[in-house]
């Protein structure tokens, strides 16, 4: 196998994983986990993320109408009162409502299961996280995921390129730059535009993290370019490109993102209301 293909199919291997571990380590990724209700076993996956404009639907499959829930919401970091919602049992189903709330907004809720007298509560009673988010239409969505995926793939690949007998840095690096422009430059604020409503929250704006780290990637790989066209010997920058990336990218998705301020939304609100008065 020549040492290039080797290569590719490593730098593939890596990007997977990375982008794996991404997602799921990352807080709008499902919560799984399992209980005993009465000798039963309950599985269940609590959402963290919603999108579109209706109000979120919580799916507890129990396979049993003599289960009972009680599903409890709350706004995020406010003082607010736990709203209880008795839950539907539908289809083998126990279902519950989260109401819409604005982009950028969360909610936290908690279920508790009966049968019997007896009780338990998922997730060990401890809350839940749930942030909402615009509609990002499909047309929009897959060339950013894919351009980000080939991004980070190329950029692997051209670290990489450190182990071959004559490395040619150039032709990988510029691939890197122009797909990490057009996934997180240019779809990316337009992703975040649909979602969340501003088309970009990070540096100097916010400090909505997965702007900033996309932001970064970016200007390593311009000081990268820079040194492919004025130095002699542009591996170091190339490869604290790579490096730099790699590790960008093992940060969890959505970590730091958009929230909406229900405190201030508040405030403006009372304001808005006492003007009227």
């Amino acid at each position: 196998m020549k040492r290039s293909i080797l290569l590719w199919i490593i730098a593939i291997v890596l990007t997977v994983l990375t982008a794996a571990y991404q997602r799921m380590t990352g807080p709008t990724y499902p919560l799984s986990g399992e209980t005993t209700l009465n000798g039963k076993t309950i599985k269940y996956a609590l959402d963290r993320s919603h999108g579109g404009e209706d109000d979120h639907q919580i799916k507890i499959k129990t396979d049993d109408k003599n289960i009972s829930g009680i599903l409890e919401w709350k706004r995020y970091k406010t003082n607010d009162v736990w709203h209880p919602v008795e839950m539907k049992n539908e289809n083998g189903f126990l279902t519950g409502l989260l109401p819409h709330q604005p982009p950028a907004g969360k909610l936290m809720y908690r279920i508790t299961l009966e049968k019997n007298s007896e009780k338990i509560f998922l997730n060990n009673n401890h809350p839940v996280v749930i942030r909402f988010k615009g509609d990002v239409p499909i047309f929009i969505i897959i060339p950013h995921v894919i351009f980000i995926f080939l991004a980070m793939l190329f950029s692997t690949r051209t670290g990489l390129e450190f182990f071959n007998k004559e490395p040619n840095y150039r032709k990988l690096a510029y691939w890197t730059f122009g797909l990490l422009l057009l996934g997180g430059m240019i779809f990316g604020p337009i992703v975040q535009k649909y979602a969340f409503g501003e088309y970009w929250t990070g540096f100097p704006f916010g400090m909505d993290l997965t702007d900033n780290k996309t932001l970064i990637a970016f200007i390593g790989w311009i000081i990268a370019l820079v040194a492919i066209i004025k130095s002699a010997n542009p591996k170091m920058w190339i490869i604290l490109a790579a490096i730099l990336m790699f590790i960008i990218f093992l940060i969890p998705h959505s970590v730091l993102g958009s929230e909406l301020d229900y405190n201030e939304l508040d405030r403006q609100k009372n304001q808005i209301e006492n003007r009227a008065e």
